[in-house]
């Protein structure tokens, strides 16, 4: 199958298309069609090749998790008529990004491994080693940015400059350490570990819902269980499902994204590699194997279409 890089979709009641860096976002009015491409980003670059049934293996993972967490608080989606598309309620977002980590790894691990033992208004010890389990989880947020990097921030700076209220960013986090709990016991029965992950939350009703996607190998970063102590041990990188395998490889050629610095080149192999490391995430957090939907964009549309126009 190719990959399905971009969305030209004509939906009924449509008001307007939001295209961001993975995911093109299309306005109903009270309702959002929101399409999972196969696009694939890194450092806040899309790269130039697409990652095949990488949409679909996204979506179906979050509408997984956003069933299984709808007991803890309402979220947006109402149904998914193609594996790759989610319709949903239109929320207003909170802009900020509720990261949590278990684990001193990733971006908390470059920033500690500089120097710094504060991060995001949260103190570090000293003496940790990278992907060592952190004393209790700890939420780092960043802000949500419309283009460009995302940067982290303190709560006190989030209230203080009145992005959040104090009284929602209270129910931000008490939400965040609920989902990171749950997802936490759900991976560990699948035999991963869950290393960090990001929540975005939205407004509806005066009420907070529960955005976006939730524990996909984009959002959140695994390790397997087994051997986790041993390596850990030894100081060998962990055995490890998320997107930070791409960023690693794209380290390896000399990309983080900054000006001047080009993508390394993306062979045919390189992008089978990718398909099979999320494929392989799917198959381990959800305990079944993944089926793939060989449909193209126009297949894509005319299932959504017939679910909206189901609606009446």
């Amino acid at each position: 199958m190719k990959a399905i890089t971009e969305t030209h979709f004509s939906l009924p009641g449509m008001k307007g298309v939001y295209v961001g860096k993975v995911r093109d976002v299309y306005d109903l009015g009270d309702r959002l069609a929101m399409v999972v491409t196969d696009r694939i980003s890194a450092f806040d670059v899309i790269l130039p090749e697409g990652i095949p049934y990488k949409g679909q293996i996204l979506n179906q993972i979050a509408a997984r998790f956003l069933d299984a967490t709808s007991d803890i608080l309402p979220n947006w989606k109402i149904a998914t008529p193609d594996p790759s598309v989610t319709v949903g309620y239109k929320c207003e977002p909170f802009k900020v990004e509720m990261v949590i980590r278990g684990y001193l790894a990733g971006h908390a691990w470059r920033e500690y491994k500089s120097g710094k033992r504060e991060l995001c208004g949260v103190a570090l010890p000293d003496g940790m080693v990278e992907n060592q389990k952190l004393p209790h989880p700890i939420i780092t947020p960043t802000t949500k940015a419309e283009a460009g990097h995302d940067l982290d921030i303190s709560r006190e700076d989030i209230i203080a400059q009145g992005i959040v209220g104090a009284e929602d960013y209270a129910a931000l986090e008490e939400y965040t350490y609920k989902l990171f709990e749950r997802g936490t016991e759900i991976a560990a029965k699948r035999g991963l570990i869950l290393v960090d992950t990001k929540y975005e939350f939205g407004k509806k009703d005066g009420r907070i819902f529960l955005m976006d996607e939730i524990h996909t190998p984009d959002s959140s970063r695994y390790f397997y269980s087994q051997g986790y102590e041993e390596r850990l041990a030894r100081g060998e990188s962990q055995k490890q499902l998320s997107k930070e395998f791409v960023r690693e490889w794209l380290m390896a050629g000399g990309f983080q994204g900054r000006e001047g610095e080009t993508v390394p080149e993306m062979t045919a192999e390189v992008v089978a590699g990718i398909t099979d490391r999320y494929i392989e995430l799917y198959d381990h957090i959800t305990g079944e194997a993944f089926v793939r939907d060989d449909r193209d964009a126009a297949e894509m549309e005319r299932r959504t279409v017939e679910y909206l126009n189901s609606l009446g």
